[in-house]
């Protein structure tokens, strides 16, 4: 067992459960319970029988997974479990051996970042990838610059950034000109978030999105993902910490050793029932029969 689930474990005995714990199921076709190959009826997003090979190592085997738009879709599982491979994947970063894609019921290829962009899916790293010597205009414009006569067009990108970050709510930020290496961390969360979301996102996949914030700062990016949320953008959200997951999340998804080996709502997991799907890939039956659960 790593440190991460053996912090999570020790999160789990030290706190009572707010849960039942009928811990989804055990997923042989993903989420949605939706047979391979066919996409889930009301998912944006749709993974079916995705693999990815390394040479000899196995880090995505078969996995199925349904991403509802209007929902937050929590990716968990302990380190090597698969989850930085699947949200590449599904960035583009690179292509996956085997399985296919579906948006809005319809096949497609997500081969590129390009590609992945066309579509609206906007990932937001655990580095952010801001560069702190620039302001925050610059940042949420970054490679996309407006220009008028060769020149850049500084009012509408203003406009643009101060909409955005309006939109999201984020009103905690002095200037819009100040230098992103200023703010704090959940700021800086929510200038990578926005600029994800200024090219039309419908997908927006945060990796670790609370790692080394403070109190305060969780506090405002969670709200943030339910913001995104609440504006009919799919989120996944991919994170160690079982108490943000539990405070944002409304499916949960259990990746053990490449295979997605249970799914389903949010409220039929609670942290302890999450770790022992994340370390063992099942729920033993005694912990299972004690909370009345049914794990398929």
């Amino acid at each position: 067992m790593t440190a991460d689930s053996t912090a999570a474990a020790s999160e789990a005995q030290e706190e009572p459960a707010s849960r039942p714990a009928s811990a989804g199921r055990e997923s042989s076709s993903g989420a949605g319970g939706q047979a391979s190959g066919e996409p889930g009826t009301d998912a944006l997003l749709s993974l079916r029988g995705i693999s990815k090979h390394f040479g000899p190592v196995t880090a995505l085997d078969g996995v199925n997974l349904d991403v509802p738009p209007g929902r937050v879709t929590a990716l968990i599982g302990d380190n090597g479990a698969g989850k930085s491979t699947l949200i590449k994947l599904i960035a583009g970063i690179f292509g996956p051996d085997q399985g296919q894609f579906f948006w809005n019921g319809e096949r497609v290829q997500i081969r590129t970042p390009h590609d992945a962009t066309l579509l609206g899916v906007a990932t937001v790293y655990q580095d952010l990838a801001l560069c702190d010597n620039l302001d925050i205009v610059a940042n949420m414009f970054l490679g996309l610059e407006l220009r008028r006569h060769g020149t850049l067009d500084e009012t509408p990108m203003e406009l643009k950034a101060t909409e955005t970050l309006a939109s999201l709510s984020v009103t905690s930020v002095r200037s819009i000109r100040q230098p992103v290496g200023s703010l704090s961390g959940g700021q800086r969360q929510s200038v990578a978030v926005a600029r994800a979301v200024m090219g039309d996102a419908k997908l927006v996949i945060m990796d670790e999105p609370t790692a080394a914030l403070g109190v305060s700062q969780t506090a405002m990016v969670l709200e943030l993902i339910q913001r995104l949320a609440s504006r009919g953008i799919a989120v996944i959200v991919i994170s160690h910490n079982l108490n943000d997951v539990f405070a944002v999340a409304d499916l949960v998804a259990i990746l053990h050793l490449g295979r997605l080996v249970s799914s389903g709502p949010a409220s039929d997991y609670d942290r302890q029932s999450a770790v022992e799907i994340m370390t063992t890939g099942s729920l033993s039956e005694r912990e299972n029969g004690a909370h009345g659960g049914d794990q398929r």
